[in-house]
C-alpha cells in the first residue's frame, strides 16, 4: 500500500513538473525527458559520479566531525553546570551566526582549502548537535546514575551502557536534523570556493543559465541523500529506538 501511494505521489510530481514546463517554457523548466537524458550523459561522462562521490565524501567528513564534537560538548554541558553556563553564550552566538558569513570567513582566514571547507560545514552543524545531545544529558536518569555509582561501574561501562542508551534518541535526532543540514550547506561551500563537486557544478550551469544541468545535478544529489535516508539513517533510528517497543 505504501509503495502504490508512494509511486502515485511521483507520478503527480511529473506530470505537475509536466504541465509546468509547458506553461512557463521549456527554457525555464525543461520537461522531465530533458532532465532524465541529462542526468544519463553525465553519468555515461563519468562526471556525475565524480561530482556526487566528492561531494558526499565532504559530506561524511563534516557531518562526521560536527557529531563527534557536539556529542562531546552536548554532553559535558548537560552533565556539568558551570561548562553550560561557560559554553552557553558561545552556543547561542553560532546558532545565530548565519551560514554564509561562517563559509566567508573560514575561507578569508584559512584560504580556498579542503580544509576550510569541511570546517566551514561542520561549525555549521556543531551548534544543532550540541544542543540536542544537551537536552538528552539533561534528562539522563538520576537514579541510573546512582546505580552506576553503587555497583562502581567504571568511567567507560557508565558510558557504554547507562548514558549512551539514554541519549541513543537525542544522537538519531541529531544526525537525523544534521544530515539534512549539511548537505545543503556543502552545495553552498562548493559553490563559492572549490573547483569540484556539485555545488560547483550547479553554479557553472548558472552562469551559463542552464537550468537542465541545475536540474540534473539537484536530482541526482537528492536521490542519493533520499536513498541515505531510507537505507541508513531510518533503519540506525529504528535500531536505537527498538527498546521502545512493547510486546503484543
Amino acid at each position: 500500500m505504501n509503495l502504490m501511494l508512494r509511486a502515485a505521489s511521483i507520478a503527480l510530481l511529473l506530470a505537475a513538473w509536466f504541465a509546468g514546463s509547458h506553461i512557463v517554457g521549456v527554457r525555464l523548466l525543461p520537461e522531465p525527458q530533458t532532465v532524465g537524458l541529462a542526468i544519463v550523459q553525465e553519468a555515461r561522462s563519468g562526471a556525475l559520479a565524480f561530482n556526487l562521490g566528492v561531494t558526499l565524501a565532504r559530506v561524511a567528513a563534516s557531518f562526521t566531525m560536527a557529531m563527534a564534537l557536539g556529542a562531546v560538548i552536548g554532553l559535558a554541558m548537560g552533565r556539568v553546570p558551570i561548562f553550560d553556563r561557560l559554553a552557553d553564550p558561545w552556543l547561542v552566538m553560532l546558532l545565530n551566526l548565519p551560514a554564509l558569513v561562517i563559509i566567508v570567513l573560514a575561507y578569508v582566514w584559512a584560504g580556498l582549502t579542503e580544509t576550510a571547507a569541511i570546517a566551514a560545514v561542520a561549525l555549521n552543524k556543531l551548534p544543532i548537535a550540541t544542543v540536542t545531545v544537551r537536552e538528552g544529558a539533561r534528562a539522563l536518569d538520576r537514579t541510573l546514575d546512582e546505580m552506576a555509582t553503587v555497583f562502581r561501574m567504571g568511567r567507560w561501562v557508565r558510558l557504554r551502557h547507562v548514558i549512551l542508551p539514554q541519549l541513543a534518541p537525542y544522537l538519531a535526532a541529531a544526525a537525523r536534523s544534521g544530515l539534512s543540514l549539511v548537505w545543503k550547506i556543502v552545495l553552498i561551500v562548493e559553490l563559492l570556493g572549490r573547483p569540484n563537486g556539485v555545488g560547483f557544478e550547479i553554479g557553472v550551469a548558472f552562469q551559463l543559465f542552464d537550468v537542465t544541468r541545475i536540474l540534473a545535478y539537484a536530482l541526482a544529489f537528492v536521490a542519493v541523500m533520499l536513498a541515505i535516508e531510507t537505507f541508513l539513517v531510518q533503519p540506525f533510528e529504528r535500531y536505537i529506538s527498538r527498546w521502545r517497543a512493547r510486546p503484543t
